[in-house]
C-alpha cells in the first residue's frame, strides 16, 4: 500500500480553515509553495500517515497535475525574478517535501508522480538535486500506451541521475468518471504494454510497478468502479505480471482462483458469478448496470400503451382509460417488485463492506433515478 498525498491535498484545501493555503484562491487543487504554513501542513500530513504505516520503504509525495502552480500572486512575484521559471518552482517544492521526508525518515524513499517532470530539460532536472532525493513514478493507464516513448523517458530520467523509476498501471478506473463496471480487456492490454516497456528498459533501473485502483477520478467526482466489481480485473492483471503474458492457461488459473466458470475480458460480464469475496456485489451491480435503466425505459418510453394513453399529460390530470390500464399496470408493478428486491440485496451486500455514505452515494447515482421514475408511474397509476 502506497500512501499518496495528491488527493489528500484536495480534501484538505477544500476546508475554509486551510483555504488561505491554496495557490489560486478559487481552486483547492494546488498548495501555495511559498508559505511556511504550507510546509508545516505537508509535514503534519506525512507524520500522520507514517504513524499508521510502520516499516515503510517508500512514501508517495504526490505532485501530479499541478496545473495552477505559478498562477498565485506570490508565485507571480517569484517568477518575475531573474532565471525563475515554473519548472524551477515545481522542482524546489518537490525538493523541499522530499527533504522533509528524508530528514525525518531516513530509511524511507520519497516517490513522485512524473508528469510534472516529463517536459523539464535534463539539465534543469539534474541541477535541481531532485533526482538524488526521489524516485519518479511514470503513470499511463491507456490500453495503447506509447512503448517507445516510455523507454526514451526512462533513459532520460537515468541520465538526469534518478536511481530507479516506478511504473503505474491501473486495474480499475481510468475508463470513465462514472464507470460502474470494469472492462478487463482495457486493463489487461495496459499491463501487457507495461511489460513491453520493462523488456525494452534496463532491468536494474526499474524499482517496481504499482497497480492503481481508482475509487474516484478526484476528491470531487462521483464514485467509479467499486473494488469488489474490479477484483477479476485485479486478478488478471496480477497474473499477467507474474507470468509475463496472457494465455488460456493464465485465464483458467484466474477462473479457478475466483471460482468463476467463464471470465470475459472483451465485454462487460453480463452473467458473472464467482465465489471470491464480493462476487455477490459484482453480480448485482452487473444486473443493475445492464438492465435497470433499460428495462424502465423500455416500459416508460417504448411501451405504446404508456406513451399513448398514460403520458405526462394524463398522469398530471390522473386520467386513464380503464381497459388500457390492464395492458401495462401488472408489468409495471412486477418490474418494480423485481428491482426493489435486487436493490435490497445489493444494499445489504454493500453495507457489509462499505461505509453507509458510500452505499448512499452509489445508490443515488446508479439506482434511484430509474427506480424513482418507475415508482412514480406505479403511484400515478394507483391514483388514476
Amino acid at each position: 500500500v502506497f500512501p499518496e498525498l495528491s488527493v489528500l491535498l484536495q480534501f484538505v484545501l477544500k476546508h475554509k480553515e486551510f483555504a488561505h493555503l491554496r495557490e489560486v484562491k478559487m481552486f483547492p487543487n494546488a498548495l501555495n509553495p511559498h508559505k511556511e504554513e504550507s510546509r508545516a501542513l505537508v509535514k503534519a500530513m506525512i507524520d500522520q500517515v507514517m504513524a499508521l504505516h510502520e516499516d515503510l520503504k517508500w512514501f508517495h509525495i504526490g505532485c501530479d497535475e499541478v496545473y495552477y502552480l505559478g498562477e498565485g500572486e506570490e508565485s507571480k512575484q517569484w517568477l518575475q525574478q531573474q532565471d525563475n521559471t515554473p519548472e524551477k518552482l515545481c522542482l524546489s517544492h518537490i525538493k523541499a517535501v522530499a527533504s522533509c521526508v528524508a530528514s525525518s525518515y531516513p530509511t524511507v524513499t520519497p516517490v513522485v508522480w512524473d508528469d510534472m517532470l516529463r517536459g523539464i530539460s535534463e539539465e534543469t532536472l539534474a541541477e535541481s538535486g531532485v533526482p538524488k532525493l526521489v524516485q519518479p513514478m511514470i503513470w499511463d493507464y491507456a490500453a495503447d500506451l506509447d512503448v517507445e516513448g516510455k523507454v526514451h523517458l526512462i533513459e532520460k530520467y537515468r541520465r538526469c541521475g534518478f536511481s530507479k523509476v516506478w511504473f503505474a498501471s491501473a486495474f480499475k478506473g481510468a475508463t470513465g468518471a462514472n464507470q460502474s463496471l470494469t472492462l478487463i480487456g482495457h486493463h489487461l492490454k495496459n499491463h501487457l504494454q507495461w511489460l513491453e516497456v520493462a523488456r525494452n528498459s534496463p532491468a536494474d533501473g526499474l524499482e517496481g510497478i504499482v497497480l492503481t485502483g481508482w475509487q474516484r477520478y478526484d476528491h470531487f467526482s462521483v464514485l467509479c468502479e467499486l473494488l469488489p466489481v474490479a477484483i477479476p480485473s485485479l486478478a488478471v492483471c496480477l497474473q499477467v505480471l507474474q507470468n509475463g503474458s496472457y494465455s488460456e492457461k493464465v485465464k483458467e488459473n484466474v477462473e479457478k482462483l475466483l471460482g468463476m466458470s467463464n471470465l470475459e475480458t472483451d465485454t462487460f460480464m453480463s452473467t458473472s458469478v464467482g465465489t471470491f469475496p464480493g462476487s455477490n456485489i459484482l453480480t448485482l451491480v452487473t444486473q443493475v448496470s445492464f438492465y435497470l435503466k433499460s428495462s424502465v425505459d423500455e416500459l416508460l418510453e417504448r411501451n405504446r400503451y404508456v406513451t399513448g394513453w398514460f403520458s405526462p399529460y394524463h398522469r398530471k390530470r390522473k386520467i386513464i382509460h380503464p381497459i388500457i390500464m390492464h395492458h401495462f399496470q401488472p408489468d409495471a408493478a412486477s418490474l418494480l417488485s423485481k428491482w426493489n428486491a435486487v436493490v435490497q440485496d445489493l444494499q445489504a451486500a454493500m453495507e457489509q463492506v462499505f461505509h453507509q455514505c458510500t452505499v448512499e452515494e452509489w445508490m443515488e447515482e446508479n439506482v434511484h433515478p430509474s427506480l424513482q421514475k418507475l415508482q412514480q408511474v406505479v403511484d400515478d397509476l394507483d391514483e388514476a
